[in-house]
């Protein structure tokens, strides 16, 4: 398959922000004036600027191997964060799998004690959701943003146990009672102790005094947190009241000035700098937020090993889907720590600040080795050097840490709704018994040598001759002949 250009296959505003031309057009607009500084007087004036090149070729050589080490070891961190992302996606699909199809939907514990169809498939639909929940929470801790209290998180984590104490009461609700996972999204102005339950919600709504309530807290303070476009894949989860506004599923920073004229940011540093001085008397020290961290992805996989432990104490697994299920979770866990690496180990400072410093020492006196021999050509001549080093520099700064919002990065949140539609894909299996199908007038196994229906051939069994071994089953040769005859006519159909 041939790959269309990307610049001419309608070429937009998206497509030229994904490109490295805004942060390099200030440097080569340097480097270009330097040359064009260094043309002008030497043909303008008596005085001659043009150096020997001979260390052109040599330091140009070895420039160019280190820029192409640099961007090739930042694509292979974007190439191993996708693959990562892979491995979630399979590790997904496997482990509901196994819970839907292979836990039985009918059960009867250790106690004697059933459960219903019903209790088992919200039960079972419940961890699944965990497992998407996984995903998702993959995404916000790689972009740093911490806590579950997301659109697209926290209903699908809502009913998990927010105290240590099982069944607690409210006089157990005790921020040192709380569980990490909650603890380390604890919020001042709300207060995860002051939550009710959504039966108490609907209650309290049904008075008239929770509307005052929630909109005093929610929509005056809050802002907008719904995306205005008609794509809203939020939509499809649960409807589910918090205690406190949901941040929103994606939240990439806005382009502003400074993002189109990057040179310009020194002076936005030397006004932050000069503010935070003169205000460091003036105002109190900001208090720091909560010192509990919580990995919301480990916590998510401590749950479904833990409910991995409840089937098998009561032996509604068995032991080869157990160990299926433990190798799936600990994939888990292990992609979560690969990408972790990825995002979080950059490239040394020192590789990258001494690798820009020396390109910017060559293309600093690129032109006055180059002046006699060039000209005028000398200015165009620079710009395109420049344009062609400096940009392969910034693509690797750009995609070493693939998580991010650039246009370049993953799209991480395309992944998370992939795996997504997959898991609902996987709970919409109704797990039929396979006589119920198989044997159908819409079946012809043997075809193309015999396009019969499965229900003619098992109606007309006579059909095929007996065995010609007594100890086979009877007709079994004729089928094999059939079968032999299948590979011979699909191995000289599907040939060009």
């Amino acid at each position: 398959m041939v790959a269309s250009n990307p610049l001419f296959n309608g070429m937009s505003l998206k497509k030229f922000n994904a490109t490295v031309i805004n942060d390099v057009w200030p440097e080569v607009s340097f480097f270009s004036l330097v040359a064009a500084m260094v043309a002008l007087v030497t043909k303008l004036t008596s005085h001659n600027l043009a150096i020997p090149n001979t260390l052109l070729t040599v330091l140009g050589t070895v420039l160019g191997l280190v820029i192409s080490f640099r961007t090739s070891t930042a694509y292979e961190r974007y190439q191993e964060g996708r693959k990562m992302w892979t491995n979630i996606t399979i590790a997904s699909r496997n482990i509901a799998q196994i819970i839907w199809i292979h836990v039985p939907f009918e059960r009867v514990d250790k106690d004697k004690k059933s459960m219903t169809t019903v209790q088992s498939v919200i039960e079972k639909k419940s961890m699944v959701n965990l497992v998407q929940a996984f995903s998702v929470s993959v995404k916000h801790f790689l972009r740093e943003e911490p806590g579950v209290y997301y659109q697209d998180l926290y209903p699908l984590i809502c009913f998990l146990p927010r105290y240590a104490t099982h069944g607690a009461t409210p006089a157990d609700m005790l921020p040192q009672n709380m569980l990490p996972l909650w603890q380390a999204s604890e919020h001042d102005d709300y207060p995860l102790h002051t939550a009710m339950p959504p039966s108490q919600q609907r209650s309290f709504s049904e008075s008239g005094k929770q509307e005052a309530s929630f909109s005093s807290n929610d929509r005056t303070d809050a802002p907008t947190l719904r995306r205005t476009k008609t794509f809203d894949p939020e939509a499809a989860l649960a409807d589910v009241q918090s205690h406190r506004p949901l941040g929103p599923a994606r939240s990439p920073p806005e382009t502003g000035f400074f993002d189109y004229f990057p040179v310009f940011r020194i002076f936005a540093w030397m006004f932050s700098t000069c503010s935070r001085r003169l205000s460091r008397k003036s105002h109190k020290k900001k208090r720091k937020g909560p010192l509990a961290e919580s990995n919301v992805p480990l916590e998510i996989t401590i749950y479904l090993s833990a409910y991995l432990a409840h089937l098998l104490r009561h032996g509604w697994l068995t032991p080869a889907l157990a160990t299926g299920l433990t190798n799936n979770i600990a994939s888990l866990q292990d992609t979560m720590t690969n990408l972790d690496r990825i995002g979080s180990t950059p490239l040394p400072f020192a590789y990258q600040a001494h690798l820009r410093m020396s390109l910017w020492l060559y293309l600093f006196f690129l032109p006055f080795q180059v002046v006699s021999s060039f000209g005028y050509l000398t200015i165009p001549g620079t710009a395109f050097a420049a344009f062609l080093l400096l940009g392969f520099l910034e693509i690797g700064q750009e995609i070493e840490n693939p998580f991010g919002y650039d246009e370049n990065d993953l799209d991480l949140d395309s992944f998370c709704l992939g795996i997504q539609r997959e898991l609902h894909e996987i709970t919409a299996h109704t797990t039929p018994d396979p006589t119920q199908f198989i044997f159908s007038s819409w079946n012809q196994p043997l075809a193309p040598a015999d396009r019969r229906s499965a229900e003619e051939l098992t109606a007309n069994a006579e059909a095929y001759s007996h065995s010609d071994h007594a100890d086979s089953e009877p007709g079994m040769m004729s089928i094999r002949r059939v079968l032999l005859k299948n590979w011979r006519d699909v191995d000289r159909i599907t040939r060009q």
